[in-house]
């Protein structure tokens, strides 16, 4: 009886061990499997790291190819100087992205917000250029002759050329004023005269109307427009037009004067509150709707 009931606890303990063997051996298992998924899913996070970090790489590297691209064919060198700083800056962004490891999230997500800013400021530049070419593309329908003289010169620009002809024409009337002399120069912030446009805070317009007993004397208008180098004009407010030859044109400045007859100094300013690009500014003045004076002046 004794001898039974031993074999029998014998056995009840044999089926306990082969559970907990069983049981070891599952969970040694699912351990296994877990960590090899786990193991598998680093490995495809860090494939898809170094894949995003790959085009990161790739996108930077042709933005900065394109850079060099958009300056092929630019004469303004303001604009080439602001597309080699941005080109600069892309290839610091992408050096730095290439010292980068993979796993580096933190550093990754700022490399891919740089990005984003690099891909909207290259974006500017191309539709500033594209306008720069339709503008170039027009001047190339205009006048063989003034597209060599003004390359950069508008079809305003050619329509006005064409006027001065004939304005010249009705100078040699007796009864239209005339000006003598004429400087178009410009100031700095010490009141000296200045060609570097990036101290320029003032164009100074300082004419002399000539001798004519026979003009109507009286309160006359003198306009001033002043053209840059692209041929738009400085104007402070669209509505500032005068007519000129049956058109109606914009103007930059204005002053009454109170002619005489006799000769008489004529002094107009026009204060900087925009963006000056280099180049070649010409300067206007009308009288009694005709086109009186004009010059020239050059900014570095």
């Amino acid at each position: 009886m004794a001898e039974t009931k031993k074999k029998g606890q014998n056995g009840g303990i044999s089926a306990v061990l082969v559970i907990l063997v069983l049981v070891l051996g599952a969970a040694a298992i699912y351990f296994f499997i877990d960590s090899s998924r786990k193991d598998k899913n680093i490995e495809e996070m860090t494939e898809l790291f170094e894949l995003e970090k790959e085009e990161m790489e790739n996108e930077y590297s042709s933005f900065a190819v394109q850079y060099d691209e958009l300056q092929v064919h630019l004469s303004n060198d303001s604009l080439i100087h602001q597309l080699e700083k941005e080109k600069m800056r892309t290839q610091q962004l992408l050096e730095q992205l290439r010292q980068t490891q993979a796993s580096n999230a933190a550093e990754i997500r700022r490399l891919k917000k740089e990005l984003e800013t690099v891909r909207n400021v290259m974006r500017s530049y191309v539709v500033q250029i594209d306008s720069l070419d339709r503008v170039n593309k027009q001047l190339e329908q205009e006048n063989t002759q003034v597209r060599q003289k003004y390359t950069e010169a508008s079809q305003q620009v050619d329509r006005l050329t064409i006027e001065k002809q004939q304005a010249e024409e009705k100078i040699a009337l007796a009864s239209q004023l005339d000006v003598s002399s004429f400087r178009f120069t410009t100031r700095n912030k010490r009141g000296k005269d200045e060609t570097k446009v990036k101290n320029v805070i003032k164009f100074v317009l300082d004419f002399t109307i000539a001798k004519n007993i026979t003009t109507e004397t009286g309160e006359k208008t003198a306009y001033a427009r002043i053209l840059c180098p692209n041929g738009d004009p400085l104007v402070k407010d669209p509505s500032d037009t005068f007519k000129y030859q049956n058109v109606t044109i914009e103007y930059s400045a204005k002053k009454y004067i109170e002619y005489t007859g006799e000769q008489q100094d004529v002094i107009m300013y026009w204060d900087i509150e925009e963006y000056l690009e280099a180049g070649t500014y010409t300067a206007f003045i009308f009288v009694d709707g005709v086109m009186i004076g004009e010059q020239n002046l050059t900014l570095k």
